[in-house]
Order: C-alpha cells, then sequence, then structure tokens
C-alpha cells in the first residue's frame, strides 16, 4: 500500500507541475470571447519603463483548449495610454514555437496604466475588446528605480527637466551677454563723440 501512495503522489507532483508550467501567468488576464478563450499581459513581467516589452496574446479554442492559428491576419491590436491620449498600432505577429501565441513588441515610456484593444476578426466571430491592466489582470508598468544598484540612475524625465533648467538658464546668459555687449558699444561710441 506504501508504494501505491508513493505512485500516486508522484503523479500528482508531477501533473500539479504541468498544470503550473501550462497554466499562463498570474499576471494575465483571461477572457472569454465567443467560442474562443484570450488571455493578454505583458510579453516581460514586470513591466518597466524605458525596457523592450508588448503584447502577449494567447488564443485558444474554449471548449477544448486547442490553439487557434492563423489570427495574425485577422486580428489587429492597438496600445493605449492616458485614456485614450496615446494610441499605436501594433503588429501581431505569430510565435513560430508556441501555436496560437501572438505578439506585438514595443517600449513603454510612461508609468502606469496600459490597455490593449484586440479588434478583427477569430473566424466568423467579430472581436472588439479590451483588457486593462490593473489589480487582478495584467501589470502596469513600473520605474526601474527600485531594482537599481549600487546607484540610481536620474529618469527620463528628471534628464529632461535637468536639461529644460539649463536651456533657460543658457537663454538667460545670452541675453545677458547681448546687453552687456549693447552697452559696450553704446560707450564707445558716445566716447568717441
Amino acid at each position: 500500500m506504501t508504494r501505491i501512495s508513493s505512485i500516486a503522489a508522484a503523479i500528482a507532483v508531477v501533473l500539479a507541475s504541468i498544470a503550473i508550467i501550462a497554466s499562463p501567468a498570474d499576471a494575465h488576464e483571461r477572457r472569454t470571447v465567443g467560442p474562443y478563450t484570450f488571455v493578454v499581459g505583458w510579453l516581460s513581467e514586470p513591466a518597466l519603463i524605458g525596457q523592450t516589452n508588448g503584447l502577449s496574446l494567447d488564443v485558444t479554442l474554449t471548449a477544448d483548449g486547442k490553439p487557434v492559428e492563423g489570427l495574425e491576419k485577422t486580428l489587429q491590436a492597438d496600445v493605449i495610454v492616458g485614456g485614450g491620449a496615446a494610441t499605436r498600432r501594433l503588429e501581431l505577429s505569430r510565435d513560430a514555437d508556441q501555436p496560437g501565441h501572438y505578439t506585438g513588441g514595443f517600449v513603454p515610456t510612461r508609468i502606469g496604466d496600459y490597455t490593449f484593444r484586440i479588434f478583427g476578426a477569430a473566424g466568423t466571430t467579430a472581436v472588439d475588446t479590451r483588457f486593462e491592466s490593473g489589480p487582478g489582470r495584467f501589470d502596469t508598468v513600473s520605474d526601474t528605480a527600485s531594482l537599481q544598484f549600487p546607484d540610481r540612475l536620474p529618469s527620463a524625465t528628471d534628464l529632461a527637466q535637468q536639461l529644460a533648467d539649463s536651456n533657460t538658464k543658457v537663454g538667460i546668459a545670452i541675453a545677458l551677454a547681448a546687453l552687456a555687449l549693447v552697452a559696450s558699444l553704446s560707450s564707445l561710441v558716445l566716447r568717441k563723440r
């Protein structure tokens, strides 16, 4: 009886391992769209500002879990930030090593929430659905500051502000130099009279 228990336990461990490996990342959102299951999230977790990333889309038949291929020809995807203030079309590519998996790469340049809009057709099913980052869905884009070691690098926003401040100071210096030049030339002209 002990041997049977050991074999049953080993089988349970193998099945649990397969389920964990085969399941999508926790930070992905799963949704039924007609007869299909869409799973959407980031290609790379955590999503970090300034790091190459993009849309990860898995499409399977809900009834049997079979991957759906060929959707890069009939589906389109947009990435949206700021409530629609910035939208970019993503080029969907199929993953040759993983049937039913599609990607659309880009580099997130703003911290915060992102929305992926998937639209077009899957078979005869019209698709127009949005997946938004947030709690219980997929991650928001984060800053890299907490991961930097040993020195913290200034963010692009900090560098842009420093550059703007420097440009303002240079502009003031040029204006003062021009005034000094005019005053000098005026004094020379007045002396010669």
